[in-house]
């Protein structure tokens, strides 16, 4: 379960959220690493590891940190920062750190990317990469839909980073609501995508709950088993909380109900490895 269905404050306030997550059936959260500072996932990793829950961590970068911006000193300051979330995860006791922090969410030149964008982040996801390996971390990349990104907005082009990035500890995640805008087929993007697959997130085209939306999920549930898909699946589901998420109706009665009623489409769903 992904903890930004309760907004972006990622605190110990959220403690008796985690052993809500845990008596519904989740076996495992998604923590946003917003705060890069070690210390402050401490009392998280304790926890976690009190309740038995798996984690995975995630983190984006704003429009102060990108990595293929034309600035080379905010390219620099933008890998720094994202090797100190790569820090919170192990401190976190997560193996994956995973999103869009490719480069900046929302930030946009008017332009697609252009060859030299697409070098600096080849560049420097491959020493995030380097990082990565030495912390016993693997980068799972996410890409978004074209109103929230540009370097990479669809499956196929995903799949080519990774492959110039050329990484055994640089991976992809796959979303189903960004790929349900782009793509023609979400079976066929996770297809494209499998060589490289670490990790997918479950989401409906309105960031509600799972199953009640137009998601073809019987192609997403079909994808994932042909190609023996055996990670994890993540609930990411959104409310007015987030506010950069853009919801500003009531979208399910209330978050516990959400998270059951996902949790229970989705084993109505799920597949055998």
């Amino acid at each position: 379960m992904n903890l930004l269905l309760w907004g972006t404050e990622i605190n110990e306030d959220l403690f008796p959220v985690l052993e809500q997550i845990k008596a519904i059936g989740f076996t495992g959260v998604e923590v946003p690493i917003f705060d890069v500072d070690p210390a402050h996932w401490k009392s998280w990793r304790t926890k976690l590891d009190e309740l038995g829950l798996d984690r995975i961590a995630v983190t984006i970068c704003g429009p102060d940190f990108n990595q293929i911006s034309p600035d080379p000193a905010m390219r620099a300051t933008t890998l720094e920062r994202n090797k100190r979330a790569i820090d919170c995860a192990v401190v976190l006791g997560a193996d994956l750190l995973t999103g869009p922090y490719h480069s900046a969410l929302s930030h946009f030149t008017g332009k697609p990317a252009t060859q030299e964008e697409w070098n600096w982040a080849v560049e420097n996801l491959r020493e995030l990469a380097d990082y990565a390996q030495e912390k016993g971390i693997v980068l799972g990349l996410e890409y978004l839909n074209r109103f929230e990104s540009y370097l990479v907005s669809c499956a196929d082009e995903l799949f080519q980073l990774v492959e110039d990035i050329n990484h055994p500890h640089c991976k992809i995640m796959f979303d189903t609501f960004h790929a349900n805008i782009e793509e023609k087929s979400l079976g066929d993007a996770i297809k494209k995508l499998s060589k490289h697959l670490v990790h997918v997130q479950v989401s409906e085209n309105d960031r509600s709950t799972v199953g009640k939306g137009n998601v073809n999920w019987t192609d997403v549930f079909t994808a994932l088993e042909e190609i023996k898909y055996d990670a994890y699946l993540s609930v990411e589901a959104f409310s007015s909380k987030l506010a950069v998420a853009n919801i500003w109706r009531k979208m399910f009665d209330n978050e516990e109900t959400l998270m059951k009623e996902s949790l229970e489409f989705i084993r109505a769903m799920s597949f055998k490895p």
